[in-house]
């Protein structure tokens, strides 16, 4: 996907980077109370960064508090912005230089309308984010959190390519409403983002395609799909064996540096496949084991593919997502991010003993054995 262009005002820091340095200008990052976009909002504020932010409710301060306790926060300002509504991103967008669109439901299981539920909060989100960002003249960039899901849909997709490797250059053409509807979602969104993009000639587009985003959380929300994957590995979910389904893994402190670099960075453009490494829910139990040994009902064994796929349904999971994903390898290629936007990844090991610590330290996990 090519670079939309840009004109000679939204150029004026110089050919390396639109802002050079953070200080002084104006980010938007919608979805700000979220898991990604808190980290977003703290990045951006450590670069000096003024930010506005949407969330649902600016006053529910049970969403909201740990966004106003962050370092910096006498330069964040909350707005109330629903995705669905159209207008509702136009006046924080306003006057600012680059807005960073990270909202966008986020779960896989138990979905009974595909459209409803993810494909048209994203789609509508995306346009009506983008039409704010055509109606305030000061924008110069957007960033796009999209997803790996929008680059392959299943894991068995990337045995078409050669040694199974995903690079930016592949589109998720396999998902559907009825068949990974959130792949589908993100798809759909990005590819309506950069049709917009390219029908204008005033600000730049780049997106993030973050694979599995684990990590700690700037909340104590348990209610993401990230959190409760690494829930469901310490607190007996998985007793009879860990599904052997594979992933990209990240760390959600390198996805929001990310955002912020593309920002930061005129050479940041097109997509960006942000991933430390491919590896199995098995793996990461492994990596928990080493560190927790038996004091947690951490599952010791994969559960066999065959009997994943017969109880499939009773998790919410769709047999085909099975077939075509469990013990599925590839590889993803992060090269663009690391020498673009210099992201140096941090070890996906070190990230989920980091994240079970937190879920112990809150409470949300508890030891069945003494140490």
């Amino acid at each position: 996907m090519t670079r939309s262009r840009t004109n000679e005002a939204c150029l004026k820091a110089s050919s390396i980077t639109i802002f050079p340095r953070m200080k002084g200008k104006t980010i938007v990052v919608t979805g700000a109370s979220g898991y990604l976009g808190s980290w977003i909002v703290k990045t951006a504020l450590d670069a000096g960064g003024e930010v506005r932010g949407t969330v649902r409710n600016p006053e529910d301060n049970s969403k909201t508090a740990h966004l106003r306790n962050l370092p910096g926060a006498d330069r964040l300002t909350l707005y109330a912005a629903d995705l669905l509504e159209p207008g509702a991103f136009d006046e924080v967008v306003d006057g600012a230089d680059a807005v960073i669109h990270s909202a966008s439901p986020f779960f896989t299981q138990n979905v009974t309308d595909g459209y409803e539920q993810l494909v048209k909060p994203a789609v509508e989100g995306t346009e009506n984010v983008l039409s704010a960002v055509n109606k305030a003249a000061s924008v110069c960039r957007v960033v796009l959190t999209s997803s790996v899901a929008a680059v392959v849909g299943d894991a068995a997709d990337a045995k078409r390519y050669p040694g199974r490797v995903v690079d930016e250059t592949r589109w998720n053409d396999t998902s559907s409403t009825t068949h990974q509807p959130y792949s589908y979602s993100k798809t759909a969104a990005e590819r309506v983002a950069w049709r917009i993009a390219e029908n204008q000639s005033r600000w730049s587009m780049a997106t993030i395609n973050p694979a599995f985003i684990l990590g700690p959380s700037l909340s104590h929300r348990i209610d993401g799909t990230s959190v409760s994957m690494i829930k469901q590995l310490g607190d007996g979910s998985f007793k009879q064996g860990a599904p052997g389904l594979v992933f990209g893994f990240v760390d959600v402190r390198d996805v929001a540096l990310a955002h912020v670099r593309a920002v930061e960075r005129e050479e940041a453009s097109g997509r960006f496949i942000t991933a430390e490494r491919v590896s199995s829910i098995p793996e990461v139990a492994t990596v928990l084991r080493g560190r927790f040994g038996n004091r947690y009902p951490i599952p010791k064994r994969p559960i066999p593919k065959a009997l994943f796929w017969l109880i499939a349904p009773s998790v919410g999971l769709a047999r085909k997502f099975v077939l075509r994903n469990v013990g599925i390898r590839f590889t993803l290629d992060n090269r663009r991010s690391r020498e673009i936007l210099g992201i140096e990844y941090r070890d996906t090991r070190a990230t989920v003993v980091e994240h079970f610590e937190q879920l112990v330290g809150n409470g949300v996990l508890r030891a069945t054995t003494a140490a």
